[in-house]
């Protein structure tokens, strides 16, 4: 099932061009308003509190080992996913190779899509028993924290603030915040890029980072990261910012743009959860367990991934607080 929520068109870039894409709306579900679509200058998001990130905790530990796909154990939140029939994701469909809608099939496909289709897998037996949720990256605590979903996989990175709106689980790869610029402007640092227009991801950390004084830039955000490659191929932006995992998908799809400059800062990526939910944490963080265990976490990122970045993320190391 790969039913898609219509709040809002969307771009998806690929090789050839500049594809619109349609979607179909979710049943059962009422989503927040959507987003304007056009650029923001609007006051930048608060800063985290002064110790935030020394008070950012790790997760839940597994209990035992996973029980049977279609046997989860009664009373569970995972036995009433199985009773519902599906498992209800927030993903994305614009960031290449991570969460992406395909042309060609109309699938959603992806290094996080992968990551649902395990959790899934290991709830029925079948990785497409699946309703996404396509979500802003500013809406994707809220809507783990209403329970719009069960779970969020859409490079959430975890941070102490959004710990606060939901529970995490260990974190399934790592990333580095980079730059994006066209080839020929021979930008190497985002040194060089002070006092131009930088766009990145509204509501995401790496905008909180570009805000910082030392760097000098006019912050753009839009809803989405591909508006802001469109701002960049139209000349309207100097670069676009994000993780080095997502912007290797960004210049897949245009090779006259590279992936420049050192790491601004560092990421781990997690599935985000409702905190009233900590049975269905510890099962996902089972699930995580088994793709370091067996391969297939680092399978799915070579595969996704391993045309563009010389070096492919591991998966990260699990952390526990029990």
């Amino acid at each position: 099932m790969n039913t898609v929520n219509a709040r809002r068109p969307f771009v998806y870039l690929c090789i050839a061009g500049v594809l619109a894409l349609g979607s179909a709306v979710i049943t059962g579900l009422t989503p927040p308003p959507a987003p304007p679509s056009t650029a923001t200058q609007e006051a930048p998001p608060p800063a985290p509190a002064a110790g935030c990130e020394q008070q950012k905790v790790d997760s839940l530990r597994p209990e035992g080992p996973l029980p049977p796909p279609g046997q989860m154990p009664p009373g569970s939140t995972m036995d009433t996913i199985l009773k519902r029939d599906r498992l209800i994701a927030g993903v994305d469909q614009g960031k290449y190779r991570l969460g992406f809608r395909n042309p060609t099939n109309g699938e959603l496909e992806g290094s996080d899509i992968d990551v649902v289709k395990m959790i899934a897998q290991a709830i029925f037996g079948d990785p497409n028993k699946v309703q996404y949720v396509v979500l802003n990256i500013a809406d994707r605590a809220q809507a783990a924290a209403d329970g719009r979903v069960d779970v969020v996989v859409n490079s959430f990175t975890v941070t102490c603030e959004r710990q606060k709106l939901v529970e995490f689980s260990t974190a399934y790869v790592a990333a580095a915040q980079k730059i994006l610029v066209p080839t020929a402007s021979g930008v190497t640092d985002v040194k060089q890029l002070a006092g131009q227009r930088v766009c990145t991801s509204r509501g995401s950390t790496t905008e909180v980072v570009l805000r910082k004084p030392e760097y000098n830039l006019d912050v753009v955000t839009y809803p989405n990261l591909p508006d802001c490659v469109l701002d960049l191929q139209r000349g309207r932006v100097a670069a676009v910012s994000s993780d080095d995992i997502i912007l290797a998908g960004l210049a897949a799809q245009d090779p006259q743009t590279r992936v420049v400059g050192g790491a601004l800062d560092e990421a781990r990526y997690a599935v985000g959860m409702n905190k009233s939910q900590p049975d269905l944490v510890r099962f996902v963080n089972a699930v995580l367990e088994k793709g370091r265990d067996d391969g297939s976490l680092l399978a799915s990122n070579q595969k996704w991934m391993g045309q563009q970045l010389q070096v492919v993320p591991r998966p990260a190391e699990a952390a526990y607080r029990d």
